[in-house]
């Protein structure tokens, strides 16, 4: 990608010329010395727009798209486990079989109590009927008919309760088979059969983690968060279409990873203690290439710059106390033209002020230039390419 046009000399041809010329010259003009020399040739380069795709390069680590701690729900004896550590479970698969016999034991109890009371219930709502008909013709007293009444709603409230009981001992003993509630790649077990578990412990049995999709979280500065909204908001930067959500995945050994990611969202909350936010990505994972925790780096798109202005490597120079600049050409004469970097590029600089379209830099032949000193221009040696962009990339560590 290069849309400017260069003017090329070469400088130690020009100059090694030029001192053969003057040492010949010096032996004839006697003592007086060499000829004064002709003004410097430098070569240079006419700043001009292009279109630069900017993208940002930050660090990032993956994290399972869904976690399950397998813990169990009741106190018991590990029977059996029914998984190979390491291996891929779907949601429902048996992992762990705790001994069932006293849950099963209090569900028959509770069962056989409900069907105690559902024995007992058309009895007593009988005799509550009948001794409805006997009170209305004073055959029975009010209070045989209250009493049984008051039997009936008893034994009616002693069936709910029953039934409770029975649902829970039956949850209690479904709880006993220990089953994936999703799917994923289960680790290692912290058990083996003969263990006792307790409900709800602390240490998990296993860990299931879902590894398709998996995540891709990268801290982002708040200030480079701003600077980019500013950028948006000014119209120094747009937005790339299709692509700005887009996500490339670097791995560790710096290979690209073969599928890209989506940018889902950010997060609202600042780390205190870094200044940053989370990005959270979403990579497709379906060969289970990326392990949670492993560290990646993430390139982001920034957006499209339609007007950057990109100058050489070489052609920027230092102040002593740092400040960049360029020798710039104004009517023929070499000035000193202070800049504002935004980012490396490649081999060249993105400038954010200091340049306009149209101005000429000087990149080569520095050596003998003062501010006002008339320079020769050299001879352009070719076009450059045509419109080619590409993504540019600006890393953070």
């Amino acid at each position: 990608m290069n849309n400017n046009k260069y003017q090329w000399f070469s400088p130690f041809v020009a100059v090694t010329a030029v001192g053969f010329l003057l040492s010949g010259c010096g032996r004839s003009n006697g003592p007086s010395g060499a000829a004064p020399m002709g003004p410097p040739e430098v070569g240079v380069v006419t700043v001009q727009a292009e279109r630069v795709v900017l993208t940002t390069e930050l660090p990032g680590r993956t994290a399972a798209y869904r976690v399950a701690q397998i813990r169990p729900q009741v106190n018991g004896l590990i029977l059996k486990r029914a998984f190979t550590e390491g291996s891929d479970v779907k949601a429902g698969d048996l992992l762990y079989q705790i001994d069932p016999a006293q849950y099963q034991a209090a569900y028959d109890q509770a069962k056989a109590a409900v069907a105690m009371a559902e024995a007992m219930l058309p009895a007593v709502r009988g005799r509550e009927e009948r001794f409805k008909k006997l009170v209305e013709s004073h055959a029975v007293g009010q209070q045989d008919y209250d009493d049984a009444l008051a039997a009936l709603h008893q034994l009616e409230g002693q069936l709910r309760v029953s039934k409770a009981a029975m649902e829970s001992t039956k949850i209690n003993l479904s709880y006993t088979p220990i089953k994936a509630p999703i799917s994923g790649r289960i680790g290692r077990s912290s058990v083996t059969e003969g263990a006792l578990v307790m409900a709800y412990q602390p240490v998990p049995l296993a860990t299931v983690q879902q590894l398709d999709p998996i995540y891709v979280d990268v801290p982002q500065s708040t200030a480079e968060m701003l600077r980019l909204k500013h950028r948006m908001a000014d119209g120094r930067l747009a937005q790339n279409g299709e692509d700005q959500n887009t996500v490339v995945i670097m791995r560790q050994d710096g290979t690209p990873y073969s599928e890209k990611g989506t940018l889902a969202f950010r997060d609202i909350t600042v780390d205190p203690t870094t200044g940053s936010v989370i990005l959270r990505i979403v990579v497709p994972n379906p060969e289970g290439t990326l392990l949670p925790g492993m560290f990646v780096r993430a390139v982001l798109n920034e957006g499209v710059n339609e007007q950057a202005l990109l100058i050489p490597q070489q052609a920027v120079n230092r102040t002593q106390k740092g400040d960049p600049f360029v020798w710039g050409v104004k009517d023929g004469k070499a000035a000193i033209q202070m800049l504002t970097l935004d980012r490396a590029i490649g081999n060249k600089w993105l400038i954010s002020s200091g340049l306009t379209v149209g101005d000429v830099v000087i990149v080569e032949g520095v050596q003998r230039l003062r501010p006002d000193v008339p320079v020769k221009i050299g001879q352009p040696s070719g076009e450059p390419d045509s419109g080619k962009t590409a993504p540019q990339t600006e890393k953070t560590n």
